[in-house]
Protein backbone atom coordinates (compact mmCIF):
# COMPACT_ATOMS: atom_id res chain seq x y z
CA UNK A 1 0.00 0.00 0.00
CA UNK A 2 1.94 3.57 -0.67
CA UNK A 3 1.86 5.95 1.97
CA UNK A 4 -0.34 8.65 1.91
CA UNK A 5 0.78 11.95 -0.26
CA UNK A 6 0.79 15.01 1.89
CA UNK A 7 0.25 18.76 0.73
CA UNK A 8 3.42 19.72 1.10
CA UNK A 9 4.23 17.15 -1.09
CA UNK A 10 2.67 18.16 -4.00
CA UNK A 11 3.88 21.24 -3.21
CA UNK A 12 7.73 20.29 -3.49
CA UNK A 13 9.79 19.98 -6.89
CA UNK A 14 10.81 16.43 -7.47
CA UNK A 15 14.10 15.34 -6.23
CA UNK A 16 16.48 13.40 -8.83
CA UNK A 17 19.57 11.61 -7.73
CA UNK A 18 21.94 11.07 -11.08
CA UNK A 19 24.51 8.95 -11.22
CA UNK A 20 27.35 11.42 -12.62
CA UNK A 21 27.99 10.30 -16.25
CA UNK A 22 28.98 13.91 -18.60
CA UNK A 23 31.12 17.16 -17.83
CA UNK A 24 28.22 18.91 -16.63
CA UNK A 25 27.23 16.59 -14.04
CA UNK A 26 30.71 16.29 -12.88
CA UNK A 27 31.19 20.31 -12.75
CA UNK A 28 27.97 20.32 -10.58
CA UNK A 29 29.51 18.23 -8.37
CA UNK A 30 32.77 19.83 -7.75
CA UNK A 31 31.14 22.94 -7.28
CA UNK A 32 28.54 22.14 -5.04
CA UNK A 33 30.15 23.29 -1.46
CA UNK A 34 31.49 26.55 -2.90
CA UNK A 35 27.52 27.59 -2.75
CA UNK A 36 27.11 25.49 -0.12
CA UNK A 37 29.30 26.96 1.99
CA UNK A 38 29.45 30.72 0.81
CA UNK A 39 30.30 32.53 3.88
CA UNK A 40 30.52 29.80 6.35
CA UNK A 41 34.25 30.79 7.92
CA UNK A 42 34.94 27.34 9.43
CA UNK A 43 34.70 25.80 6.39
CA UNK A 44 37.70 24.97 4.49
CA UNK A 45 37.34 23.98 0.85
CA UNK A 46 39.68 21.69 -1.01
CA UNK A 47 41.43 22.51 -4.45
CA UNK A 48 38.18 21.48 -7.56
CA UNK A 49 40.76 20.42 -9.57
CA UNK A 50 42.36 18.06 -7.09
CA UNK A 51 38.59 16.38 -6.47
CA UNK A 52 37.72 16.17 -10.11
CA UNK A 53 41.24 13.94 -10.08
CA UNK A 54 39.81 11.87 -7.89
CA UNK A 55 37.76 9.98 -10.67
CA UNK A 56 40.98 9.93 -13.05
CA UNK A 57 42.90 6.52 -13.03
CA UNK A 58 46.12 8.71 -14.42
CA UNK A 59 45.73 11.11 -11.39
CA UNK A 60 44.61 8.14 -9.02
CA UNK A 61 46.19 4.82 -9.07
CA UNK A 62 43.98 3.89 -5.94
CA UNK A 63 41.39 3.08 -8.99
CA UNK A 64 43.54 0.21 -9.94
CA UNK A 65 42.14 -1.59 -6.95
CA UNK A 66 38.57 0.47 -5.93
CA UNK A 67 35.74 0.90 -7.95
CA UNK A 68 34.13 4.64 -7.47
CA UNK A 69 31.08 6.11 -8.75
CA UNK A 70 29.63 9.86 -8.22
CA UNK A 71 26.46 11.00 -7.77
CA UNK A 72 24.87 14.61 -7.60
CA UNK A 73 20.73 14.87 -6.22
CA UNK A 74 19.26 17.67 -7.90
CA UNK A 75 16.18 19.92 -7.27
CA UNK A 76 14.28 21.64 -9.93
CA UNK A 77 17.64 21.25 -11.94
CA UNK A 78 19.19 22.59 -8.65
CA UNK A 79 22.20 20.43 -6.87
CA UNK A 80 21.17 20.45 -3.51
CA UNK A 81 23.66 17.25 -2.42
CA UNK A 82 26.67 15.27 -3.88
CA UNK A 83 28.19 11.77 -2.93
CA UNK A 84 30.73 9.12 -3.89
CA UNK A 85 30.33 5.35 -3.45
CA UNK A 86 33.65 3.51 -3.08
CA UNK A 87 34.31 -0.23 -3.15
CA UNK A 88 37.89 -1.06 -2.14
CA UNK A 89 38.41 -4.49 -3.25
CA UNK A 90 42.27 -4.56 -1.69
CA UNK A 91 40.49 -2.95 2.36
CA UNK A 92 37.63 -5.94 1.83
CA UNK A 93 39.83 -8.65 1.00
CA UNK A 94 42.19 -7.02 4.01
CA UNK A 95 39.43 -7.20 6.63
CA UNK A 96 37.30 -10.15 5.14
CA UNK A 97 34.04 -7.75 4.78
CA UNK A 98 31.85 -6.52 1.77
CA UNK A 99 31.58 -2.74 2.39
CA UNK A 100 30.79 -0.03 -0.25
CA UNK A 101 32.28 3.01 1.63
CA UNK A 102 30.28 6.99 1.08
CA UNK A 103 32.87 9.92 0.94
CA UNK A 104 32.47 13.37 -0.26
CA UNK A 105 28.90 13.45 1.32
CA UNK A 106 27.20 17.33 1.28
CA UNK A 107 23.67 18.04 1.59
CA UNK A 108 21.11 20.69 2.52
CA UNK A 109 19.39 20.47 5.37
CA UNK A 110 16.87 18.00 4.36
CA UNK A 111 16.05 14.97 4.89
CA UNK A 112 14.89 13.43 1.65
CA UNK A 113 18.33 14.75 -0.09
CA UNK A 114 20.27 13.04 2.69
CA UNK A 115 18.45 9.90 2.70
CA UNK A 116 18.20 9.72 -1.48
CA UNK A 117 21.87 10.57 -1.53
CA UNK A 118 22.63 7.30 0.87
CA UNK A 119 20.40 5.30 -0.92
CA UNK A 120 21.82 5.58 -4.16
CA UNK A 121 25.04 4.41 -2.74
CA UNK A 122 23.27 1.59 -0.91
CA UNK A 123 21.80 0.10 -4.18
CA UNK A 124 25.00 0.77 -6.00
CA UNK A 125 26.83 -1.08 -3.71
CA UNK A 126 24.72 -3.96 -3.21
CA UNK A 127 25.17 -4.31 -7.26
CA UNK A 128 28.27 -4.79 -6.80
CA UNK A 129 27.61 -7.75 -4.05
CA UNK A 130 28.30 -5.66 -0.77
CA UNK A 131 26.35 -5.82 2.64
CA UNK A 132 27.65 -2.68 4.69
CA UNK A 133 27.47 0.82 3.56
CA UNK A 134 30.21 2.66 6.07
CA UNK A 135 31.53 6.05 5.97
CA UNK A 136 32.66 8.75 5.67
CA UNK A 137 35.95 7.43 4.18
CA UNK A 138 37.70 7.93 1.40
CA UNK A 139 39.55 5.03 -0.83
CA UNK A 140 42.63 5.02 1.35
CA UNK A 141 43.53 6.72 5.20
CA UNK A 142 44.97 9.27 2.98
CA UNK A 143 41.86 10.47 2.07
CA UNK A 144 39.57 12.90 4.38
CA UNK A 145 37.59 9.94 6.81
CA UNK A 146 34.90 10.66 9.81
CA UNK A 147 32.02 13.18 10.10
CA UNK A 148 32.40 16.11 12.58
CA UNK A 149 30.36 15.66 15.41
CA UNK A 150 31.70 17.90 17.83
CA UNK A 151 33.11 21.59 17.83
CA UNK A 152 31.23 22.78 14.81
CA UNK A 153 32.23 26.39 15.64
CA UNK A 154 36.28 25.27 15.15
CA UNK A 155 37.82 25.97 11.31
CA UNK A 156 38.95 22.87 9.53
CA UNK A 157 41.59 22.15 7.89
CA UNK A 158 42.89 21.13 4.68
CA UNK A 159 43.24 17.49 5.32
CA UNK A 160 40.02 16.51 7.60
CA UNK A 161 36.19 17.17 6.91
CA UNK A 162 34.14 20.09 8.13
CA UNK A 163 30.17 19.36 7.95
CA UNK A 164 27.41 21.61 9.64
CA UNK A 165 25.89 20.20 12.93
CA UNK A 166 22.55 18.72 11.53
CA UNK A 167 24.59 16.23 9.79
CA UNK A 168 25.07 14.09 12.04
CA UNK A 169 21.55 14.04 12.55
CA UNK A 170 20.46 13.14 9.32
CA UNK A 171 22.79 10.09 10.04
CA UNK A 172 21.08 9.06 12.86
CA UNK A 173 17.58 9.62 11.73
CA UNK A 174 18.43 7.38 8.90
CA UNK A 175 19.85 4.35 11.18
CA UNK A 176 23.17 4.83 11.01
CA UNK A 177 25.39 3.58 13.83
CA UNK A 178 29.09 4.68 15.53
CA UNK A 179 31.72 2.67 13.69
CA UNK A 180 34.69 4.35 15.37
CA UNK A 181 35.53 7.91 16.37
CA UNK A 182 38.48 10.04 15.67
CA UNK A 183 39.67 13.21 17.73
CA UNK A 184 42.04 15.50 16.91
CA UNK A 185 44.72 16.79 19.32
CA UNK A 186 45.30 21.00 19.57
CA UNK A 187 48.38 21.67 21.88
CA UNK A 188 49.84 25.74 22.52
CA UNK A 189 53.32 25.01 21.83
CA UNK A 190 55.47 25.27 24.44
CA UNK A 191 58.82 27.68 24.53
CA UNK A 192 60.90 24.71 25.99
CA UNK A 193 60.84 21.29 24.87
CA UNK A 194 59.10 19.35 27.95
CA UNK A 195 62.00 17.67 30.23
CA UNK A 196 60.38 14.31 29.77
CA UNK A 197 60.92 14.29 25.94
CA UNK A 198 64.55 15.64 26.25
CA UNK A 199 65.14 12.75 28.55
CA UNK A 200 63.98 9.91 26.40
CA UNK A 201 65.42 11.61 23.15
CA UNK A 202 68.73 11.29 25.18
CA UNK A 203 67.87 8.01 25.85
CA UNK A 204 67.23 6.52 22.56
CA UNK A 205 70.00 8.54 20.83
CA UNK A 206 72.80 7.14 23.32
CA UNK A 207 71.09 3.62 24.31
CA UNK A 208 69.59 2.55 20.66
CA UNK A 209 71.84 4.65 18.05
CA UNK A 210 68.70 6.51 16.47
CA UNK A 211 69.34 8.97 15.19
CA UNK A 212 67.42 12.41 13.55
CA UNK A 213 67.64 13.19 10.14
CA UNK A 214 65.94 15.86 7.01
CA UNK A 215 65.10 14.91 3.98
CA UNK A 216 67.16 17.95 2.76
CA UNK A 217 70.74 16.78 4.36
CA UNK A 218 73.34 16.19 2.49
CA UNK A 219 73.78 12.75 1.43
CA UNK A 220 70.12 12.09 1.63
CA UNK A 221 68.23 11.12 -1.33
CA UNK A 222 64.94 13.30 -0.96
CA UNK A 223 63.07 11.36 -2.74
CA UNK A 224 64.35 7.78 -1.85
CA UNK A 225 63.58 9.14 1.84
CA UNK A 226 60.04 10.17 1.10
CA UNK A 227 58.88 6.56 -0.28
CA UNK A 228 60.73 4.71 2.57
CA UNK A 229 58.44 7.38 5.07
CA UNK A 230 55.28 6.10 3.10
CA UNK A 231 56.24 2.51 3.07
CA UNK A 232 56.94 3.10 6.88
CA UNK A 233 53.24 4.29 7.17
CA UNK A 234 51.44 1.29 5.37
CA UNK A 235 53.46 -1.11 7.63
CA UNK A 236 52.49 0.87 10.92
CA UNK A 237 49.03 1.89 9.81
CA UNK A 238 48.19 -1.36 9.22
CA UNK A 239 46.45 -2.48 12.26
CA UNK A 240 44.15 0.55 12.50
CA UNK A 241 40.73 0.73 11.18
CA UNK A 242 39.37 0.52 7.93
CA UNK A 243 43.05 0.82 6.79
CA UNK A 244 44.54 -0.09 2.92
CA UNK A 245 47.90 -0.34 2.47
CA UNK A 246 49.21 2.10 -0.47
CA UNK A 247 50.32 0.34 -3.70
CA UNK A 248 53.85 1.40 -5.36
CA UNK A 249 52.14 3.73 -7.79
CA UNK A 250 50.01 5.50 -5.06
CA UNK A 251 53.34 5.79 -2.90
CA UNK A 252 55.12 7.27 -5.62
CA UNK A 253 52.10 9.33 -7.11
CA UNK A 254 51.81 10.61 -3.26
CA UNK A 255 55.54 11.58 -2.87
CA UNK A 256 55.97 13.54 -6.56
CA UNK A 257 52.92 15.43 -5.31
CA UNK A 258 52.98 15.88 -1.90
CA UNK A 259 56.60 16.32 -0.65
CA UNK A 260 58.14 18.76 -3.02
CA UNK A 261 55.47 21.49 -1.51
CA UNK A 262 56.47 20.72 2.11
CA UNK A 263 59.34 22.41 4.40
CA UNK A 264 62.05 19.39 4.81
CA UNK A 265 62.97 20.71 7.92
CA UNK A 266 59.21 19.78 9.51
CA UNK A 267 59.78 16.46 8.50
CA UNK A 268 61.99 14.61 11.06
CA UNK A 269 62.68 11.05 9.96
CA UNK A 270 64.78 8.54 12.63
CA UNK A 271 66.91 6.11 11.29
CA UNK A 272 68.69 3.48 13.35
CA UNK A 273 71.92 2.03 13.15
CA UNK A 274 71.52 0.01 10.21
CA UNK A 275 70.04 3.28 8.28
CA UNK A 276 66.39 1.87 8.23
CA UNK A 277 63.38 4.16 8.36
CA UNK A 278 61.91 3.35 11.59
CA UNK A 279 59.83 6.68 12.68
CA UNK A 280 58.97 10.13 10.65
CA UNK A 281 56.42 12.92 11.42
CA UNK A 282 55.35 14.66 8.27
CA UNK A 283 53.82 18.29 9.22
CA UNK A 284 52.87 21.12 7.42
CA UNK A 285 52.10 24.99 7.95
CA UNK A 286 48.57 25.58 7.93
CA UNK A 287 46.83 26.22 4.80
CA UNK A 288 43.73 26.83 5.91
CA UNK A 289 43.30 30.39 5.75
CA UNK A 290 44.96 30.11 2.36
CA UNK A 291 42.59 27.53 0.42
CA UNK A 292 40.15 30.03 1.88
CA UNK A 293 41.14 32.69 -0.06
CA UNK A 294 41.87 30.46 -3.36
CA UNK A 295 38.06 29.73 -2.41
CA UNK A 296 39.18 26.19 -4.09
CA UNK A 297 40.84 27.02 -7.48
CA UNK A 298 44.43 27.79 -8.16
CA UNK A 299 43.92 30.36 -11.02
CA UNK A 300 43.56 33.19 -11.21
CA UNK A 301 45.15 33.90 -7.48
CA UNK A 302 44.27 30.96 -5.73
CA UNK A 303 48.06 29.84 -6.52
CA UNK A 304 49.42 32.53 -5.04
CA UNK A 305 48.23 32.59 -1.70
CA UNK A 306 49.10 28.62 -1.48
CA UNK A 307 52.64 29.62 -2.34
CA UNK A 308 52.66 33.09 -0.13
CA UNK A 309 51.70 30.60 2.71
CA UNK A 310 54.29 27.27 1.77
CA UNK A 311 56.67 30.22 1.62
CA UNK A 312 56.65 33.11 3.99
CA UNK A 313 54.24 30.84 6.30
CA UNK A 314 52.29 33.56 7.42
CA UNK A 315 49.88 31.15 9.97
CA UNK A 316 50.39 30.82 13.41
CA UNK A 317 49.36 27.04 13.29
CA UNK A 318 51.29 23.78 12.30
CA UNK A 319 49.30 20.59 11.40
CA UNK A 320 50.92 16.91 12.10
CA UNK A 321 49.86 15.28 9.32
CA UNK A 322 51.22 11.90 9.99
CA UNK A 323 53.00 9.99 12.92
CA UNK A 324 54.22 6.64 12.22
CA UNK A 325 56.52 4.31 13.88
CA UNK A 326 57.64 1.02 12.92
CA UNK A 327 55.95 -1.56 14.95
CA UNK A 328 59.46 -3.06 16.26
CA UNK A 329 60.06 0.22 17.76
CA UNK A 330 56.54 1.49 19.18
CA UNK A 331 56.64 1.99 23.04
CA UNK A 332 60.28 3.09 22.89
CA UNK A 333 60.76 6.51 22.64
CA UNK A 334 60.66 7.10 19.56
CA UNK A 335 58.23 10.12 19.33
CA UNK A 336 60.25 12.15 22.18
CA UNK A 337 62.64 12.53 19.09
CA UNK A 338 59.86 14.32 16.93
CA UNK A 339 59.29 16.52 19.92
CA UNK A 340 62.56 16.86 20.73
CA UNK A 341 63.69 17.99 17.32
CA UNK A 342 60.19 19.87 16.08
CA UNK A 343 59.29 22.17 18.66
CA UNK A 344 62.51 24.58 18.73
CA UNK A 345 62.02 24.78 15.04
CA UNK A 346 58.10 25.27 15.62
CA UNK A 347 59.03 28.66 17.99
CA UNK A 348 61.94 29.66 15.71
CA UNK A 349 59.43 29.76 12.66
CA UNK A 350 57.09 31.64 15.05
CA UNK A 351 54.03 28.40 15.17
CA UNK A 352 52.00 28.74 17.88
CA UNK A 353 49.56 26.09 18.08
CA UNK A 354 50.14 22.07 16.69
CA UNK A 355 47.12 19.81 15.47
CA UNK A 356 47.03 16.63 14.53
CA UNK A 357 44.84 14.90 12.29
CA UNK A 358 42.24 12.49 13.18
CA UNK A 359 43.59 9.68 15.85
CA UNK A 360 40.97 6.69 16.70
CA UNK A 361 39.70 7.30 20.41
CA UNK A 362 40.32 3.94 21.72
CA UNK A 363 44.32 4.35 20.72
CA UNK A 364 45.89 4.83 24.19
CA UNK A 365 49.12 4.75 23.21
CA UNK A 366 49.18 7.05 20.58
CA UNK A 367 46.83 9.70 22.45
CA UNK A 368 49.01 9.51 25.96
CA UNK A 369 52.16 9.97 24.42
CA UNK A 370 51.03 13.83 24.11
CA UNK A 371 50.04 14.59 27.94
CA UNK A 372 53.41 16.48 28.66
CA UNK A 373 51.54 19.19 26.15
CA UNK A 374 48.43 19.78 28.00
CA UNK A 375 46.48 18.53 25.04
CA UNK A 376 42.93 19.63 23.96
CA UNK A 377 40.85 16.93 22.88
CA UNK A 378 39.23 18.73 19.81
CA UNK A 379 36.98 18.10 16.63
CA UNK A 380 35.31 14.51 17.17
CA UNK A 381 34.32 12.84 14.60
CA UNK A 382 33.07 8.97 13.24
CA UNK A 383 32.64 6.60 10.96
CA UNK A 384 28.77 5.82 10.55
CA UNK A 385 28.32 2.08 9.27
CA UNK A 386 24.73 0.57 8.35
CA UNK A 387 23.76 -2.97 7.39
CA UNK A 388 21.77 -2.34 3.99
Amino acid sequence: MNSKITFEDILEPPLEVRKVACRREMDDFVRLPRTMYRGVPQYVPDLESSIADLFQRKSNPGLEFSDIQPFVAYRNQVPVGRIVGIVNRKANEHWQQRVVRFSLIEFVDDLNVSRALLDAVKQWGLEQGMDTLQGPMGITDFDKEGMLVEDFQMMGSMNTIWNPDYYPRHMEELGFQKAVDWVQIRIQIPEEVPARYSRTAQYVREQMGLRVVKMGDPGVDAHDCAERIIRLYNEAYAPIFGFSALSEAQIKAFCNQYFPLIDKQLIPVVLNKQNEVVGACVTIGSLSKALKKADGRLWPTGWYHLLKTLKWKNDDTVEMLLIGVRPDYQGMGVNALFFDDLIPIYNRLGFKWAETGPQLEDNVRELSQWKPLKPEYVKRRRCYSKII
